[in-house]
């Protein structure tokens, strides 16, 4: 089965991804731009791998795109300090490597070359690690191969297995079955996780079960949030705050309604709302929103863009018009609405609940296990429509001794999750 996974693989699924690829990027700049992004990367690499310390070991970390990022930094952060060595990162969007050409601990920052063979060989050849950490899911088989035969480890790390993951499927799970067996080891991010991946035939030497490095993550930028000043206090005195992050337009339709009328009742509110994508179409088209039609415009609010405060005159309305700020912005939090669970997927709700903030949120959330536990156990909140999201928020308004007490609750499930990062470092250094 392994060679015949090998020819299908390599003859029939990559030729078949390079030309969707090539195809939409005619119609997607992002992929176009992964696509001219990608047109050197092994010659860049020769290039910029000459100037490295050859005489120091490297660690290779694989990311799909930013946010599985985030999760990789407290390790390398910890990695790099406490030992002389190099790190390569690698992403597969352009995001993820547009985003990071500045961070400060990779000493080489390149997109991973499409999975072909000679170009696995030749990468994992030139690069020369000596680990490859591979973050979450993003595993490209030829790759892997590559590794494999050149006798260097690779980890999977915060791994999770889904119980219902398309990768159970019948014909796909005997792919994985293959592709599993070929890894060092396997950390996940829990006990069920582990169990899962033993269905794949993984070893009980493959596995280990630490946690989930989201939880170090979120607090490590929390604790450097709480040095920053982006609002004034003048702005938020006296005010009952709602930060409303990463909002698609399905979350905005329901939050924007129940915002208006909470506001009619109660001049102390203020939301702070950052939208997952704040283009100029769609912070006009909250403005909009917020404004009216002609005919209700009594029932209007004033809003400000987040760049313009420095003018603030008592809008009660904020709309963050720029990206990488919203987990500072959550500090100000009386209250918070996580996006997402009113189109496909919900956001990080750790970014909230770290602050000992309660958290709102709509009703899909299967992507996301840590507001399944949040729910669980009162610090999350889902509503399903307007009027149970009035509801929820205007109790919590009113009643401060319930608001303080779920975000405790949120609070506490972050600090009982946190030292997944040393757990992994230690396995790490039993291989460097």
């Amino acid at each position: 089965m392994k060679n015949i996974w090998a020819f299908i693989y390599n003859y029939f699924i990559i030729p078949v991804l390079y030309i969707t690829v090539r195809f939409l990027g005619l119609f997607n700049a992002k992929i176009r731009r992964g696509i001219r992004g990608r047109k050197r990367i092994l010659e860049e690499l020769i290039l910029n791998a000459a100037r490295l310390d050859k005489t120091k070991k490297l660690v290779w970390f694989h990311s799909s795109s930013y946010g599985e990022f985030e999760q990789a930094k407290p390790i390398i952060k910890e990695l790099k300090k406490n030992n002389d060595l190099n790190i390569l990162v690698t992403f597969f969007s352009p995001s993820g490597y547009e985003n990071s050409k500045k961070y400060p601990y990779a000493d080489l920052i390149s997109y991973i070359p499409l999975d072909t063979k000679l170009n696995a060989e030749r990468f994992i050849k030139i690069a020369n690690p000596n680990l490859a950490v591979m973050m979450r899911y993003d595993v490209w088989p030829n790759h892997i191969l590559a590794l494999k035969k050149a006798n260097i480890p690779c980890f999977i790390v915060d791994a999770t297995m889904k119980e219902k993951s398309a990768r159970k499927l019948p014909i796909v799970k005997s792919f994985h079955n293959n592709l599993y067996k070929n890894f060092t080891r396997i950390l996940t991010v829990s006990e069920n996780d582990v169990e899962g991946f033993k269905n794949f035939g993984c070893t009980a030497n493959q596995l280990k079960a630490v946690g989930d490095t989201r939880f170090d993550r979120v607090y490590q930028r929390s604790v450097n949030a709480k040095e920053k000043e982006l609002i004034k206090d003048n702005i938020l005195k006296d005010k009952i705050i709602l930060v409303a992050g990463s909002t698609w337009e399905q979350d905005e339709d329901i939050i924007i309604p129940v915002f208006k009328k909470l506001a009619s009742v109660d001049k102390n509110v203020l939301l702070i709302i950052a939208p997952h994508e704040p283009t100029l179409l769609h912070l006009e088209n909250i403005e909009n929103e917020f404004l009216g039609s002609p005919a209700f415009r009594k029932n209007s609010l004033e809003t400000i863009r987040f760049s313009y405060l420095n003018n603030y005159n008592n809008e009660r309305v904020i709309i963050v018009d720029s990206i990488g700020i919203l987990l500072t912005l959550y500090i100000y939090a009386d209250l918070a609405f996580v996006g997402g669970g009113f189109r496909q997927n919900i956001h990080n709700v750790l970014e909230a609940a770290v602050y000992g903030t309660p958290v709102l949120f709509g009703p899909k959330i299967d992507n996301s296990q840590e507001a399944k536990e949040l729910l669980k156990r009162g610090g999350g909140i889902m509503v399903n429509n307007k009027m149970q999201a009035y509801r929820q928020l205007r109790t919590l308004i009113l009643d401060e001794k319930s608001r303080k007490s779920k975000g405790e609750t949120s609070h506490q499930y972050v600090q009982e999750n946190l030292g997944a990062t040393d757990k992994i470092l230690r396995e790490i250094n039993k291989i460097i």
